[in-house]
């Protein structure tokens, strides 16, 4: 397409579409009128696969030609492998299960990293007639949509979006007997880590391959972001229990200071996007609860009710692990509970609870759930309390009253410190 008729995309001169019946014809239609007429196909493609086409048309000229699916050299091979590492072993298993799914079928199974490159590929069924996925479909090989045009994998590199892409609608010519859907997995800072595809030539799915990536992505997605939150108390909650443990519970990641670090998608839906300032993320606006609250959440197997801020109610789980990743559920250091042995959580997570003067219960080690739940003697309370308020205004004095400095030295918000002192206060005024 010349770069006059680029220009003409979207412009009131278009000539009406003409009626297609198949989405073969849909999509023949379509470039015919983008790569031929200069006229923008509204509702013939998605949108997605349409911007892909402008982007490629600024850097391949010509459709006909023949893609290299060269592998990258050895070396950054060797380093883009070592750096998706903690990508592949959490994709291990799920990449396998696909695999054994999808034994019958002539689908590929794809992993790249942020970049395009791939890092695993599933085997290739030895009947299949695959000449163009033999050269694609290889560890190594660079699929970016800068290097082999419009392709699903390509488009979530770039966009971050899950997308399909189906037979022509592929930039290159080459590529016009492919379908391939692929999904985004993204990170503990929200930024993209790899994306999973799902590719076959030749014929169709014959299922839906969209719907079955994306379970998949969000599975690969969820256990990245645990494993990458070592110093996090991982909240795990949902409208009901059984979902939980599911591609579609709701993770968060909440950091020491009594933060939100990060949501997943089905977090994000319930909770609604995270700011993008860290002191707006305090867990007790944003849940309605206090860290300390949700860290004796900890010490439960099962999942316990919980209401949160907006008022829905959910199922919720928490986990908290040492920072060299030792589980030690049960044994999150309280004050007035007795820590088993050799397991003490992060320092910064103990001010914490000591700056919110949790009310907790002395806890046997040989005691049942319903013992620890016993309600906390007054004088014990009482000491907790004036414990906290020591802790805080040794320290606001310390930094002459700056409360800033205060709340960072203890790893607290400042809201938490602010609606500490609010509440001495109130303890006057009664």
């Amino acid at each position: 397409m010349s770069p006059d008729k680029f220009e003409r995309l979207g412009t009131a001169d278009a000539p009406r579409q003409l009626f297609a019946s198949t989405p073969a014809q849909r999509v023949a239609l379509a470039r015919q009128q983008f790569f031929e007429e200069g006229v923008r196909p509204s509702g013939l493609v998605g949108e997605a696969v349409l911007q892909s086409w402008m982007r490629c048309s600024r850097t391949h000229r010509d459709r006909q030609r023949i893609v290299p699916f060269d592998a990258v050299t050895p070396s950054r091979l060797h380093t883009t492998l070592a750096r998706n590492r903690e990508l592949l072993d959490v994709a291990r298993h799920e990449l396998g299960q696909m695999e054994n799914m999808l034994a019958g079928t002539d689908c590929r199974v794809i992993l790249t990293d942020p970049d395009g490159v791939v890092v695993h590929v599933s085997s290739q069924p030895s009947d299949a007639h695959q000449p163009v996925l033999r050269k694609t479909a290889r560890v190594g090989v660079n699929i970016s949509e800068r290097i082999v045009g419009t392709t699903a994998p390509g488009i979530v590199a770039t966009t971050g979006q899950a997308c399909t892409v189906d037979g022509a609608e592929h930039y290159f010519d080459v590529l016009s007997h492919m379908q391939c859907a692929a999904a985004p997995i993204r990170d503990v800072t929200g930024r993209l880590a790899g994306v999973l595809d799902l590719t076959v030539e030749s014929r169709g799915f014959g299922f839906d391959a969209a719907s079955m990536v994306a379970i998949h992505a969000t599975t690969i997605e969820n256990r990245l972001l645990q494993a990458q939150s070592r110093d996090h108390l991982i909240l795990r909650f949902q409208s009901s229990p059984t979902l939980l443990g599911t591609p579609l519970e709701a993770l968060a990641g909440i950091a020491p200071d009594g933060t939100i670090a990060w949501l997943n998608n089905a977090g994000a839906r319930l909770l609604g996007r995270l700011p993008e300032a860290a002191d707006e993320r305090d867990v007790e606006c944003l849940l309605g609860h206090d860290l300390a609250s949700l860290l004796r959440l900890g010490r439960r197997e099962a999942a316990q009710p919980l209401r949160l801020a907006s008022g829905l109610g959910v199922w919720v789980q928490a986990h908290l692990k040492r920072p060299d990743g030792v589980d030690f559920r049960h044994s999150v250091a309280m004050p007035g509970a007795v820590a088993h042995a050799g397991s003490h959580p992060p320092i910064a997570i103990e001010r914490h609870v000591q700056a919110e003067a949790i009310d907790d219960t002395r806890e046997d080690a040989t005691a049942d759930d319903s013992d620890a739940d016993a309600e906390e003697p007054a004088p014990l309370a009482a000491t907790l309390r004036e414990h906290s308020r020591k802790l805080i205004e040794e320290t606001l004095a310390a930094h002459g009253g700056n409360v800033s400095q205060a709340a960072r030295q203890l790893r607290v918000s400042r809201g938490t410190l602010y609606r500490r002192m609010r509440g001495w206060g109130d303890a006057a005024c009664d």
